[in-house]
């Protein structure tokens, strides 16, 4: 079990947790919301010290298509030296958003590798190819 060091930020902030065993995400909670015509912003009121070689990604939770929202970066990614506190921020396409309290996100951390490219003059041969978009024949 991989342990991960976290701050309330805000005594209201709430630590995320799986709502089921074998969860992949654990979700996390909106404790402010700002917002403007074109953007809401969700605080949770806390900060991580995610171990290095580790990164911590943030998603919408299944329930923003029924909410008026977009993450706006579609999948977040909190480094390991980032200290401040995690915040969502969802493009607004009406009024149908989160309340402070509820879930607005759930978050993962996973390791990663450390990558060097080696640039080459070729690449090895593959059953795709250069196929793009659509490739493979199905929506």
């Amino acid at each position: 079990m991989l342990k991960v060091k976290i701050k309330k930020i805000s005594q209201e902030a709430k630590i995320p947790e799986y709502a089921h065993e074998g969860d992949a995400g654990m979700d996390v909670y909106a404790i402010s919301k700002t917002e403007n015509e074109n953007f809401v912003e969700y605080g949770t009121g806390l900060a991580f010290e995610v171990p290095k070689g580790y990164v911590m990604l943030i998603f919408p939770r299944s329930s923003v298509t029924k909410k008026d929202l977009m993450l706006k970066n579609s999948v977040g990614v909190l480094d390991s030296g980032y200290r401040g506190e995690l915040v969502l921020r969802f493009r607004k396409l009406g009024e149908n958003d989160y309340e402070i309290g509820e879930r607005v996100g759930q978050i993962m951390i996973i390791p990663f590798p450390e990558i060097e490219f080696e640039e080459s003059e070729s690449l090895e041969d593959s059953s795709r190819g250069e196929a793009g978009w659509g490739s493979t024949g199905t929506n």
